[in-house]
């Protein structure tokens, strides 16, 4: 990058670390500091969600996934828009999570069930699972960087040679303390406030840059086209030999979000909001907030495939001055430094590498390509050959192919975006950085503080020492996530990898929080029953990915039981082919981090039903919501259903929503139920069943549905957002200074009652 690229990157970024450092006057208590004072308003906490939600990871998976899946597959994921739309409307768990005035998970799951010893086994079953998950976040993004900033994998200081992905993982994680430390959740939240604001305006550039330099005509849709029958990117009713990221995967994902709707709360924005109203209205206007953001990550996965295996950048003669083939090359050089330590086979490798080229023309991009045989195919074979047969060479191969996916989008951008625009795509993937570690570390601490070592504190803490424990864990948590991001090799695709790591909790968690939000029947019986049978499911699935290669398939193979466990897997998922294909692989478990996840979600569900009836006492919900006797503020009115207000209540408007607040729940509703799913999915297919559309028809739908109108409703909510994020911005530092603390809110639970009994 040039020294004006820099200045793009750094001047922000010291306005970033000036408000956060300026936000520490207003951390005055423990509510302050794990939930901005409870006083947070509707756009600071949208925008500050937004940034927080995206993250390098977020992009660098968004492109590996639709890399391998194009248009087609997302065509169908309308089917879950309702369900995401109708839970932001109602305020599903949110509110009543508001309701409860839990500081934490733990502090619900001890108030609930009744028992300390399982808020802190849950607590600690977790966090285990959200902070392995959430470090290979700092090394995906660090690779990031290498990679698009076309960094040394070491570097010489002092006479000694060090590893710059550990520097650069370091220099991270101690970027994301400087935004912890000062005020925890307030620093956060506003300054992730003000990287939304940033990034708005970011967004917008690079899409446009995106649609002047790729046609849709000429390069995208070509490409789009060009695969073989099965694997269309283009054509939803051409995708049954999808592998992965398929029907399938969206139905567990449709699943997932509705039982682990709650199963992630707690420790985040979830228990910031002026009143459970207004948490419920930031979780509405999530529909318009992300602007250009998801569009731009389609876009960018876009610019990667059509650039990857358009004949027309198969050579150097085109306006990027860099051909497709040298993209690989390199990027393929770069990733085996890390895949392969042996430099006499990391040599042999390239040498081999480099003879492919010369036996690749032109006409070879205009072959139908497919998951199986692609450009990028010849590559993958000749590592795979070189490396051999053994369970250490199949488990590099493996790592070489994850990195390699991973790391395409920066290899890409890097050599096809002008100077500007590589400083603007740095900041914004510094900015997403930072917004997503230090939330990440911040939610992990809290959880860690307040429902494993706060429950073993016999009296009340003191509000000064209790606000150092919480910054002393934020240090922790920052050291665990540079151990595990300098050590952990992660050998799947991202998407999948979170999948069953976010399942070691989500596998068991959903019935435990829903039911305990929603029910008076589930109890403590019936929640262990759902975290042993769907969150051991879980772990026995990851445990089989991670050794398959190295050590699980090897030992099968050497007992003979190859052949006979084939047959079984073959046998059982023969009914749900091709959604659902195992046969055995020496390289990959056969069995897909959403089928694991899939089948843990059932087994949990059918545990915490089975337990709880077995040793069923009711329990009173009241209480726990701070409802009828036990309310502690005014009750907002309840409005009986008629005919008149059937339509409001559906969709979750109550005596509490103003104007404004009809106007945009309307507006959510029209746009994400009746256009998104209505008009561009249900008539299409009800269209198709009667006459199938041709190419040049879904060419037109896509064009539409993917650039035209998301554009003219980026442009809306980018003015929109940044209106709101600025007022409310203001205000919450005007409510902080006027707010009272509480020292007894701290999230202590004394002489708890029997809580299984009314």
């Amino acid at each position: 990058m040039s020294w004006i690229d820099w200045c793009i990157v750094a001047i922000p970024m010291i306005l970033l670390i000036g408000v956060s450092i300026y936000s520490r006057k207003y951390a005055r208590g423990v509510v302050d500091f794990l939930a901005a004072g409870r006083i947070a308003g509707r756009y600071v906490l949208s925008v500050g969600d937004m940034t927080a939600g995206l993250s390098v990871i977020t992009l660098v998976a968004g492109c590996e996934q639709n890399y391998q899946t194009g248009f087609a597959v997302g065509f169908w994921s309308a089917i879950t828009a309702p369900v995401g739309v109708f839970m932001a409307l109602t305020g599903y768990c949110m509110y009543r999570w508001r309701q409860t005035q839990c500081l934490s998970m733990g502090q619900f799951l001890e108030m609930r069930y009744g028992s300390k010893f399982f808020r802190i086994f849950c607590a600690g079953l977790r966090t285990i699972a959200e902070m392995v998950t959430n470090a290979i976040g700092p090394a995906i993004a660090t690779n990031f960087f290498i990679y698009y900033l076309g960094l040394p994998h070491k570097v010489m200081i002092c006479g000694i040679n060090l590893p710059c992905y550990g520097i650069i993982v370091f220099l991270c994680l101690c970027l994301a303390m400087i935004f912890i430390w000062p005020g925890g959740r307030i620093s956060l939240l506003i300054t992730d406030c003000v990287q939304g604001l940033l990034s708005y305006p970011i967004f917008v550039v690079i899409v446009g840059y995106i649609i002047l330099h790729f046609s849709w005509t000429e390069d995208i849709a070509p490409v789009m086209w060009n695969r073989v029958p099965g694997q269309s990117f283009m054509n939803p009713y051409d995708i049954s030999q999808l592998r992965d990221f398929n029907i399938f995967a969206l139905i567990v994902t449709l699943l997932g979000s509705v039982l682990n709707r709650a199963a992630w709360i707690g420790n985040d924005t979830s228990g910031a909001g002026k009143t459970p109203h207004e948490q419920k209205m930031a979780g509405v206007l999530g529909a318009w907030r992300n602007g250009f953001a998801w569009m731009m990550i389609l876009l960018l996965a876009i610019v990667v495939i059509v650039f990857m295996t358009s004949p027309k950048f198969a050579t150097e003669h085109h306006k990027f001055a860099v051909s497709s083939s040298e993209v690989r090359q390199e990027l393929s050089a770069k990733v085996l430094e890390e895949a392969v330590p042996d430099v006499a086979v990391r040599t042999k490798i390239i040498d081999a590498l480099e003879k492919i080229p010369a036996t690749q023309k032109v006409e070879d991009y205009k072959k139908p390509l497919s998951q199986q045989d692609n450009m990028d195919t010849p590559y993958f074979n000749t590592v795979r050959e070189v490396l051999g047969d053994s369970p250490e060479g199949r488990h590099q191969f493996q790592k070489y192919r994850s990195l390699y996916h991973q790391m395409m989008m920066p290899a890409v951008v890097s050599k096809i975006f002008p100077v500007g625009m590589l400083g603007l795509f740095c900041l914004l993937m510094v900015m997403l950085l930072i917004s997503t570690d230090d939330s990440r570390i911040f939610n992990a601490s809290s959880t860690l503080m307040q429902d494993m070592l706060l429950p073993l504190f016999k009296g009340r803490l003191d509000p000064k020492k209790h606000l150092l424990y919480l910054r002393l864990m934020t240090v922790g948590v920052a050291i665990f996530f540079l151990i595990v991001s300098l050590f952990f090799t992660q050998l799947d695709y991202i998407n999948m990898f979170t999948t069953i790591m976010c399942a070691l909790w989500c596998g068991g968690a959903g019935p435990i929080m829903v039911c305990g939000l929603y029910s008076r029947f589930g109890n403590l019986t019936g929640a262990w029953c759902a975290i042993i049978f769907g969150s051991g499911t879980s772990l026995l699935g990851l445990i089989l990915q991670r050794h398959w290669a190295l050590t699980v398939y090897p030992f099968l193979e050497q007992m003979g039981w190859v052949e006979g466990i084939n047959t079984f897997l073959v046998t059982v998922s023969s009914p749900f082919n091709p959604w659902i294909s195992w046969s055995m692989d020496p390289v990959k478990f056969p069995i897909n981090s959403f089928e694991i996840y899939f089948i843990s979600m059932v087994l949990s569900v059918g545990g915490y039903i089975v337990g709880s009836y077995l040793t069923y006492k009711p329990y009173d919900l009241d209480k726990l919501l701070h409802r009828g006797v036990y309310a502690v503020e005014p009750e907002p009115p309840k409005e009986k259903w008629t005919l008149r207000n059937l339509f409001g209540r559906l969709i979750g408007i109550t005596p509490e929503y103003t104007l404004g607040d009809k106007v945009i729940a309307y507006s959510v509703f029209f746009y994400s139920v009746v256009y998104s799913v209505g008009i561009i999915f249900v008539a299409i297919v009800i269209w198709n069943l009667i006459s199938p559309w041709p190419k040049e028809w879904w060419t037109i739908k896509f064009y539409i549905t993917t650039l035209l109108v998301p554009g003219i409703v980026g442009v809306i909510s980018t003015v929109w957002f940044l209106i709101g994020g600025i007022h409310d911005a203001r205000q919450l530092f005007i409510d902080l200074e006027k707010r009272v603390e509480d020292p007894d809110d701290n999230g202590q639970i004394f002489n708890t009652p029997d809580s299984n009994t009314k």
